[in-house]
């Protein structure tokens, strides 16, 4: 049985003890607190050989294409994590938060995407834009977590409730918790459902860890129990600072590290970091504190990696 559960209170979502919507006043202090450092406003992405159309057998490859948006292929299947592909993570695509690294991949250069696992509804993982296009170019099965789904019109929709399983062709994938909220709107804070998944295929277990705070590592401890140890997993280890403010809802690298030690993950890779200025840490911050955090535990970047934008990385 779960020890991670939410409440349900009067149509919203919510995890005891969890804060999710910071208060005005603690949004005051955060922007007034004069501590975001500058990121570049464009950073340009090297040139890498495209990802295979499938990958066969017990390989398997992922292809970060930028923030929490991965091409995982593997036995002749092909997943697409948290399609953002817009300029911006803004209801508006003129003002807010602007991706300084265009995608690793267009839109149009995917090759065909067979699962989408939608974590939840905020802008920098439901890019509606991308969703749209995606429905017209692929015929692509997509699992998100309840109340999600009318979001992903065109969509063949599966919606899943923290610990339901949904079997697509030779794979189970599993919606499980995670510490976040969600929200979409002025009205809708936490009206649906946000979570990870564990994706369980013939070459391994592969853990998406989405949008997360680490908590006490509950939830990392019980997708290990219930599961097994991960052949992979991809792990958020940017928009972490300032603690007092985001530690609820999103890790920073040393929590990340202790993640991949939870889960038993024979690899993880780093996602959430260096794509659009969210937080405070500068854009370089997050992979150098991931290093010190490997360091101080005798893991190295072969245990936890970093791949470039638009990189294929093969996993061992």
């Amino acid at each position: 049985m779960s020890l991670i559960k939410y409440h349900k209170i009067d149509g919203r979502y919510l995890l005891p003890e969890q804060r999710s919507q910071a208060t005005p006043k603690e949004i005051l202090k955060w922007q007034m607190s004069g501590s975001r450092q500058k990121w570049p406003r464009f950073v340009p992405n090297k040139s890498y050989a495209a990802p295979p159309k499938r990958v066969t057998g017990k390989d398997m490859a992922v292809t970060w294409i930028g923030h929490s948006t991965v091409l995982i292929q593997t036995a002749e299947l092909n997943i697409l994590t948290d399609p953002f592909f817009s300029k911006r993570a803004s209801p508006s695509q003129l003002i807010g938060p602007a991706r300084v690294r265009a995608p690793g991949l267009a839109l149009n250069n995917l090759p065909p995407i067979d699962v989408i696992l939608l974590s939840h509804s905020h802008y920098d993982h439901m890019d509606k834009p991308a969703l749209k296009s995606l429905a017209r170019a692929h015929k692509a099965k997509l699992l998100t977590p309840l109340g999600n789904g009318h979001h992903a019109k065109g969509h063949d929709v599966a919606e899943l409730d923290w610990h339901e399983t949904y079997v697509h062709q030779h794979v189970k994938i599993t919606a499980l918790p995670a510490l976040h909220w969600s929200k979409r709107s002025l009205s809708d804070t936490n009206k649906s459902l946000w979570a990870a998944f564990m994706i369980e295929t013939e070459s391994g277990n592969i853990y998406f860890g989405a949008d997360t705070g680490f908590g006490t590592g509950e939830t990392f401890r019980e997708a290990k129990r219930l599961f097994g140890s991960s052949r992979l997993s991809l792990l958020p280890i940017g928009a972490y600072e300032p603690r007092w403010f985001m530690a609820p809802q999103h890790m920073n690298p040393q929590e990340a590290v202790m993640a991949h030690q939870l889960l038993g993950s024979q690899q993880s890779m780093a996602i959430h970091h260096g794509t659009v200025q969210l937080t405070d840490e500068a854009i370089g911050a997050p992979v150098m504190a991931l290093d010190q955090a490997l360091g101080a535990t005798h893991l190295t970047r072969e245990d936890f990696v970093v791949a470039d934008i638009g990189e294929t990385l093969w996993i061992k």
